[in-house]
C-alpha cells in the first residue's frame, strides 16, 4: 500500500471506522440527496466593517507578508497549497511551533491533519490552506479589534480564493464566517454569501483539539464525509 492509502487507513482506525460502509443500507450510484443547508449573509455580519481595498491574492498574501495589524513580522507563515484545487481550509492561527517547522499545522496536530486529508483523498498539494493570522498571538488569545480585523481580511480571502468549497477549522474560525460556535455549525452545509455568489462551508474540529479529545474523532469524520459528500455534486 502507499503512504497516503496507510495514513488514511489510520485515520479511519482512529475515528473508529472498520468497515467503509454506513450503518444503513445505501445506493452509492443514486444521486446525492440534498444537503441540509443554512444560509449565513456576510454583508450583514460585517455590516459595521470596511471591507478592505484588496483586489488580488498577491495583494492578500503581501498583507499578510507585512501589516502590522498581524504583530512581528517575523515567522509569518503565508497560504499553502494550490486554490485551483477549489477546496480551502482555514484555521484561526500558527500553532506553537508551525513557525519553526515552516508550516501551518505542523507537529504531532499536522500529522493528524495529514491523516485526516489523506481519508479524503487529498494531501496538502491538493488544498489551499490559511490561517486567519499569519503570525500567532503571544499567549494564543487575540484581542478583539484585531480579530475583527483579521475576520475582515479572511473574508476578502475568500472572496479572491473563490474555493468551490470551504472547510473551517476550530470555534474561532467557525464564529468568524459563520457567525456561530463550533457545536451550532457543525453537521451541515452552510452557504456564505460572497459577492454576489454562495460558497458552501462546513465547520469541523482543529487537529488540535481532537489531539485533546480524541473520542471526537468520529464526530471529526462524519464531518470530512459530509465534505466528500458536498464535493461530489
Amino acid at each position: 500500500m502507499t503512504s497516503d492509502v496507510l495514513s488514511a487507513l489510520d485515520w479511519w482506525s482512529e475515528a473508529g471506522v472498520d468497515v467503509l460502509v454506513d450503518d444503513q443500507p445505501r445506493d452509492w450510484l443514486a444521486p446525492p440527496r440534498a444537503a441540509v443547508t443554512t444560509t449565513i449573509d456576510a454583508a450583514n455580519a460585517q455590516a459595521a466593517s470596511k471591507r478592505p481595498a484588496i483586489d488580488s491574492l498577491e495583494a492578500i498574501h503581501a498583507l499578510y507578508a507585512e501589516d502590522a495589524i498581524f504583530g512581528r513580522p517575523d515567522g509569518r507563515l503565508l497560504p499553502e497549497g494550490a486554490v485551483a484545487s477549489g477546496l480551502m481550509l482555514i484555521t484561526d492561527q500558527p500553532e506553537a511551533g508551525d513557525a519553526e517547522a515552516g508550516q501551518l499545522v505542523a507537529g504531532e496536530a499536522g500529522r493528524l491533519f495529514d491523516r485526516m486529508l489523506a481519508a479524503i483523498g487529498r494531501d496538502r498539494a491538493s488544498i489551499y490552506l490559511a490561517a486567519m493570522t499569519p503570525a500567532r498571538v503571544p499567549g494564543g488569545r487575540p484581542q478583539a479589534g484585531a480579530l475583527g480585523r483579521w475576520t475582515e481580511i479572511a473574508h476578502r480571502h475568500v472572496d479572491l480564493a473563490a474555493p468551490r468549497m470551504l472547510l473551517v477549522l476550530g470555534d474561532a474560525a467557525s464564529r468568524a464566517f459563520l457567525g456561530m460556535s463550533l457545536a451550532e455549525a457543525r453537521g451541515r452545509v452552510h452557504q456564505l454569501n460572497r459577492e454576489g455568489h454562495n460558497v458552501p462551508v462546513i465547520a469541523t474540529f482543529h487537529p488540535r483539539f481532537l489531539l485533546q479529545q480524541p473520542a471526537r474523532k468520529a464526530d471529526a469524520w462524519k464531518d470530512l464525509r459530509l465534505l466528500l459528500e458536498e464535493l461530489s455534486r
